[in-house]
């Protein structure tokens, strides 16, 4: 005997394809469907809704394809109150608990929708009465307190995928097209530009992503200019770009190499290490600007203007600088502070950090990909976000044009 659930899909769900991608669900899973109610937008800023009944063989199957839609948006009719486990122990998880997506969240409390906190993807849900209400938020696992009370299942669970409209105005707008190394470069540039201009305009926080290829390309000066005039808000990197902008500081060179005349330095190949010498002997990078010994780039101008940054460190990392979080889940927990207060990221030419600030992310988040290449870009972007773009290009092209867009018309007011 067959079993069936019926599920709603609401929005902009032709445009963005999730009225599709649900039919695909469905028959790639062995179900079947029937659209019981389907009402189209006409206009382009009007809103579609689809009622649509799912059948299974097994109920096993049916769980199954009913996830799937989920996770893309369709959501149960008429659905119950989420289910609500307490956590066993400090760390341990309820068995079949909710794990999260990166779309923002609802979910159902004694009737009411209450909004997940914090949203990012692999989290659980946690509940809490509070004086003021209701609160459900996100919770790494490694966070989990015995106690907390978990969301299970998914009933009572509302997930809304980021949508895309036909009319998209405003700077965001351009920022539907994905990735592309054909676009003209710099009217994209341009455009990012304007982005940058509006966030900021509409008190928002540009967060940077950057690799070290930044500074051996010899973009350093040009971002060191962004950070000056309060285009960026905070900083992600790892320990190499660090000590590569500090070892051009210091020495002229970036991996021993002068990034103007890209001549070898003799014995530049040490250059790196005697900068990581430098600012240990000082105490660190904020000492290092104090005393004078840095007097010029990202990490000085960071100092300068009370720009917060994260050194996150690996594994492989030479020193590291004293400012580098050699602790992995510290440095997750502090790469998560800085997402969360993002509402534009800049991921210039570095994976891993990328990848780590990105899973931090929720998907209403502006976020833009520079890198030459493509398989990076391509990776970085296929999170879901509706505001997103990717530039296959050389990062020493792209900040230096970028710079020029923003710097041309003058610096931006800072939020006091």
């Amino acid at each position: 005997m067959s079993v069936s659930r019926v599920v709603e899909l609401e929005g902009h769900i032709i445009d963005s394809g999730m009225m599709q991608a649900a039919f695909g669900i469905v028959m790639d899973h062995g179900g079947s469907f029937d659209v019981e109610e389907f009402d189209i937008g006409r206009h382009k800023d009007k809103e579609s809704y689809a009622r649509m009944l799912v059948t299974a063989d097994t109920e096993e199957d049916l769980q199954r394809i009913v996830h799937e839609l989920h996770q893309n948006g369709a959501n149960l009719a008429d659905p119950n109150d989420a289910k609500l486990e307490p956590a066993p122990e400090d760390q341990v998880v309820p068995h079949g608990f909710y794990s999260t997506t990166n779309h923002p969240t609802q979910i159902r409390y004694e009737g009411e929708w209450v909004d997940v906190e914090h949203i990012e993807m692999d989290c659980a849900v946690i509940v809490e009465e509070t004086d003021s209400g209701v609160r459900a938020y996100t919770k790494v696992l490694n966070a989990i307190e015995e106690g907390d009370r978990v969301v299970t299942g998914e009933t009572g669970i509302r997930v809304q995928p980021p949508e895309r409209p036909r009319s998209q105005e405003g700077a965001f707008g351009f920022m539907q097209g994905g990735i592309s190394s054909e676009r003209p470069s710099e009217s994209t540039i341009e455009q990012i530009a304007e982005a940058i201009e509006e966030t900021k305009a509409e008190g928002g926080d540009v967060l940077v992503v950057a690799g070290p290829a930044l500074i051996h390309s010899g973009a350093r000066e040009d971002l060191a200019s962004l950070v000056e005039e309060g285009y960026i808000d905070y900083l992600s990197i790892g320990n190499g770009f660090a000590v590569h902008d500090i070892e051009r500081d210091l020495y002229g060179t970036s991996l021993g190499v002068n990034t103007e005349t890209l001549d070898h330095a003799r014995h530049g190949h040490k250059h790196h290490i005697y900068a990581i010498s430098e600012v240990i002997r000082a105490g660190g990078i904020e000492e290092a600007v104090e005393e004078g010994l840095l007097e010029s780039g990202v990490m000085y101008q960071c100092v300068q203007n009370d720009v917060p940054y994260v050194i996150a460190g690996s594994i492989r990392d030479d020193g590291p600088l004293p400012d580098t979080i050699t602790d992995a889940i510290e440095a997750q927990n502090a790469i998560r502070e800085q997402a969360h207060e993002a509402d534009m990221v800049l991921m210039l030419s570095t994976l891993l950090h990328s990848v780590a600030v990105g899973n931090c992310l929720p998907s209403t988040t502006r976020v833009v990909c520079v890198d030459i290449n493509p398989a990076t870009v391509t990776q970085l972007l296929d999170r879901g976000s509706a505001q997103a773009v990717g530039m296959v290009t050389d990062i020493g092209t792209f900040v230096p044009i970028l710079a020029e867009n923003l710097l041309e018309e003058g610096a931006v007011e800072l939020d006091d």
